[in-house]
């Protein structure tokens, strides 16, 4: 299953009906080369989630926590994580629970230390238009799928 997305805008208008349909406990990987539009997807998701602020790229941080009403939400970036085992030192698994969502970039960056997402979407940029793949989908994360305009 994939979307074609041609402008960052209407990527993040898909990323926040994702967000919309998104519940507590969630977990989304999000892969793709540089550019392919992780990022903005994450801000439209986070968007839809609840979150009314600013987003800003965990790329130096690893991690940017922001409250909703909704409860917590995680945005991590791993693509500068020098050792998967980097972590269990920042406590990656205490992020985890049925009260927050986490959207997690770069997972492959920890393949084989992370648990199965409910979603795992891959983005590349198909000119003109930026293209979601769907690589992975539990129940949960197939109910929270956009339809295919």
């Amino acid at each position: 299953m994939h979307w074609d997305i041609p402008s960052p805008e209407l990527m993040r208008e898909w990323g926040k009906t994702l967000g919309q349909a998104l519940k507590p406990g969630t977990l989304v990987y999000l892969s793709g080369d540089l550019g392919a539009g992780k990022t903005t997807l994450a801000s439209g998701i986070l968007a839809g989630y609840g979150h009314a602020g600013r987003t800003k790229s965990p790329t130096y941080t690893l991690v940017e926590s922001y409250e909703t009403a909704r409860g917590p939400a995680y945005h991590f970036d791993l693509y500068r994580l020098e050792d998967p085992e980097e972590l269990d030192m920042m406590g990656f698994r205490d992020y985890l629970s049925s009260q927050s969502l986490c959207l997690v970039e770069w997972p492959e960056r920890a393949a084989g230390l992370l648990p199965a997402p409910d979603l795992h979407l891959s983005l590349e940029l198909c000119l003109p238009d930026h293209r979601i793949t769907l690589f992975h989908a539990s129940e949960r994360g197939r109910a929270c799928l956009p339809g295919d305009d």
